[in-house]
C-alpha cells in the first residue's frame, strides 16, 4: 500500500521539479543581461515639433469622403510615433524601439526593462498581407516562438489598451499596406461617418459623459461670469474640481474625474468647448470662452492647465517637452524664449500629476479654493521675450549647463509652494 501512495508522489514531484525547471530554463533564454535596442531618450522638443507636423499633414479628417488617399512614413517617423504611443499607453514601462523597412517585410525590435531581473528583448517579423501586417517570426531574448504567438499577442495588446474600436475602424479604413525599403506606405478611404466613430472608440460612454458635464458647467459659468469680461484662472479652476469631487463621490473614479476636469479647462484656455471632443449628438453645448488670467496674464494660465491636461493624460516627459517645445517656437517665430513661461509649463505639470496621484485629496484642498501664488510663484524676475540669439548667446541651448542651472532653479523655486511640492 505505501509503495502504491509513493510512487504517484514521485511521479508528481518529478513532474513538478521538470515544470519548474523548464520554467527557469525557458526565462533563462527569455531574459538578457543587455537591451538589444539602447534606452530611448527623453522626449526631445524637436521629436513633438516632429509629431506635430506628421499629425497636421496626415490628419484624414482633411480627406474627402470616399476618395482613396495615401499615407507615406519613413523608418525614423514610424519609429518616433511607436516611441510617443508607448509613452503613451505604458509612460515609465515604455521600451525602446528600432524598426527596419524591408521589401514586403518589417523587422521591430523592443527592449523592456524588467527591473532587477535584466531585459526581454522582443524580435518581431512583419509581412504584407494585402490590408494589413502580420506576424511571421517572434523572437523572446534567444528564445523561438511560434508566430501565432505573435498575432495573438497582437490581438491582446489591442484589447489591454481598449482601442478595439479603433483597430476595427482602421482595418475598415485600411485598402492597402505596403512595405518598401525604408517605406511605409497606407492607402486609405475615410468616409463620412468615421470622425464620429473614431471619437467613440477613444472615448467611452463614461468618459465622455464626464466631459459633457463639463462642457455644460463652462457653458454656466461662461454665462454667469460674462460682466467680469475675463476668468481668472483662481476661480475657474475650483469650480471645475468640485464637480469633479461631487461626480467622485460615492466611489466615483475620482482620477478620471480629475482628468476630465484639466483637459475640459485646457480646451477651454484655447477657446473651445469640451463639446469638440464628443459627437454632434453627444451635446449641444458650446462655450464661449472668457480669456484666462492669472497674475495678470493670459499666458500663464494656458501653460499652466494645458500642461496639467497633458501630464494627466500622458505623464510629465511630454508636458514637459511641449513647454520647452512651444518656448523655442517663440523663438524663431513669435514673443520669443520665456522662462516664466517655462516655469508655468512646470507648475502646470506638476499639478497634473497630483491631480492623477492624490486625486480625492486634490479634489478636497481645491474645495477651499486657491490663490494665485498657491498656484504659481512670483516669475517677473525671470528672462523672457529672448531671440534665438540672445538665447543662445545667454544659456547656450537646452543641453548647455547656464539652462539647466536656470531650470533647477526654477524647479527649487516651485518646491517653495505647498500644493507643487
Amino acid at each position: 500500500m505505501k509503495t502504491r501512495i509513493q510512487r504517484p508522489l514521485k511521479l508528481l514531484a518529478a513532474l513538478t521539479a521538470t515544470l519548474l525547471l523548464g520554467t527557469v530554463g525557458l526565462a533563462a533564454l527569455a531574459l538578457q543581461g543587455r537591451p538589444l535596442v539602447p534606452s530611448a531618450a527623453s522626449v526631445a522638443p524637436a521629436d513633438v515639433a516632429r509629431a506635430k507636423r506628421l499629425l497636421r499633414m496626415n490628419d484624414p479628417r482633411r480627406a474627402r469622403p470616399g476618395e482613396l488617399h495615401s499615407l507615406r512614413l519613413s523608418e525614423g517617423e514610424l519609429v518616433l510615433l511607436l516611441n510617443h504611443l508607448g509613452r503613451h499607453q505604458l509612460a515609465e514601462r515604455a521600451p525602446a524601439m528600432r524598426l527596419r523597412l524591408l521589401t514586403a517585410r518589417a523587422e521591430l525590435q523592443a527592449s523592456f526593462a524588467l527591473s532587477s531581473w535584466g531585459w526581454l528583448n522582443l524580435q518581431l517579423g512583419l509581412r504584407e498581407d494585402g490590408r494589413q501586417l502580420a506576424v511571421d517570426s517572434l523572437r523572446l531574448g534567444r528564445l523561438p516562438l511560434p508566430a501565432t504567438l505573435g498575432q495573438w499577442m497582437f490581438a491582446q495588446g489591442w484589447h489591454r489598451y481598449g482601442q478595439r474600436g479603433e483597430l476595427q475602424l482602421a482595418r475598415e479604413l485600411v485598402q492597402q499596406v505596403s512595405l518598401q525599403p525604408g517605406q511605409l506606405e497606407v492607402s486609405y478611404r475615410w468616409q463620412a461617418d468615421s470622425y464620429k466613430r473614431l471619437l467613440g472608440s477613444l472615448l467611452d460612454a463614461q468618459e465622455q459623459a464626464r466631459l459633457r458635464a463639463h462642457a455644460e458647467l463652462l457653458e454656466r459659468w461662461t454665462r454667469d461670469s460674462a460682466r467680469q469680461g475675463v476668468a481668472p484662472l483662481t476661480e475657474l479652476l475650483p469650480a471645475a474640481f468640485a464637480l469633479a469631487r461631487q461626480r467622485s463621490a460615492n466611489g466615483g473614479d475620482a482620477a478620471a474625474e480629475n482628468r476630465a476636469a484639466l483637459v475640459s479647462l485646457a480646451l477651454y484656455a484655447v477657446g473651445r468647448s469640451p463639446a469638440s471632443l464628443l459627437s454632434v449628438a453627444a451635446t449641444r453645448t458650446q462655450a464661449h470662452p472668457l480669456p484666462l488670467i492669472l497674475q495678470g496674464r493670459p499666458d500663464f494660465p494656458q501653460h499652466f492647465i494645458i500642461s496639467a491636461a497633458l501630464a494627466a493624460a500622458a505623464g510629465g516627459p511630454l508636458a514637459d517637452a511641449i513647454g520647452v517645445y512651444k518656448e523655442q517656437a517663440d523663438a524663431l517665430h513669435g514673443s520669443g524664449f520665456s522662462f516664466n513661461d517655462l516655469a508655468a509649463d512646470r507648475a502646470g505639470a506638476r499639478f497634473g500629476l497630483l491631480a492623477m496621484r492624490e486625486p480625492a485629496q486634490l479634489q478636497h484642498r481645491m474645495a477651499a479654493g486657491v490663490r494665485e501664488h498657491e498656484l504659481l510663484p512670483d516669475l517677473s524676475d525671470l528672462p523672457e521675450y529672448l531671440s534665438e540669439a540672445e538665447f543662445r548667446r545667454r544659456y547656450g541651448g537646452v543641453d548647455a549647463p547656464a539652462y539647466r542651472h536656470m531650470m533647477a532653479a526654477i524647479e527649487a523655486r516651485l518646491d517653495g509652494i505647498a500644493l507643487l511640492r
